[in-house]
C-alpha cells in the first residue's frame, strides 16, 4: 500500500471556495476514480491556506491507473479549471508505510 499526500497552497481566503467547489462536484469524480480517501484537511497553525489530501493505492501502478482514468474522465475535465484559479502551488509526496505502522 501507498499513500498519495498532495498539498495546495491556494489564494488567501479561497479556502471555503474551494471546499464548497469540491464538496458539491469534485469529490464525487475523484472518488469515482482515485478510490480510497484517507483524508481531506486544511491546515490551522503553520502555513495557512493549505489544502492536504490523501489517497491509498496499492502500489504506483494502481496508482498510474487511476490517475489516468480521474485525466481522461470529461466531467474532471470540465471541474479543474474552476479550482485551478484558487490553487498558487502544489506539491506531490508518495508516502511508504514503515512495517509497524497502523497503516499497511
Amino acid at each position: 500500500m501507498i499513500y498519495e499526500h498532495r498539498t495546495y497552497r491556494l489564494r488567501n481566503g479561497a479556502v471555503p471556495e474551494y471546499f464548497r467547489l469540491v464538496e458539491s462536484e469534485g469529490i464525487a469524480i475523484q472518488r469515482k476514480h482515485l478510490g480510497n480517501l484517507i483524508g481531506y484537511f486544511t491546515t490551522e497553525i503553520g502555513p495557512l491556506n493549505q489544502i492536504i489530501h490523501i489517497w491509498a493505492f496499492e502500489d504506483l501502478a494502481d496508482r498510474a491507473r487511476r490517475r489516468a482514468s480521474l485525466a481522461a474522465d470529461p466531467d474532471w475535465l470540465a471541474f479543474l479549471p474552476k479550482i485551478q484559479v484558487l490553487i498558487e502551488t502544489a506539491e506531490n509526496k508518495i508516502l511508504k508505510p514503515a512495517p509497524f505502522s497502523p497503516l499497511t
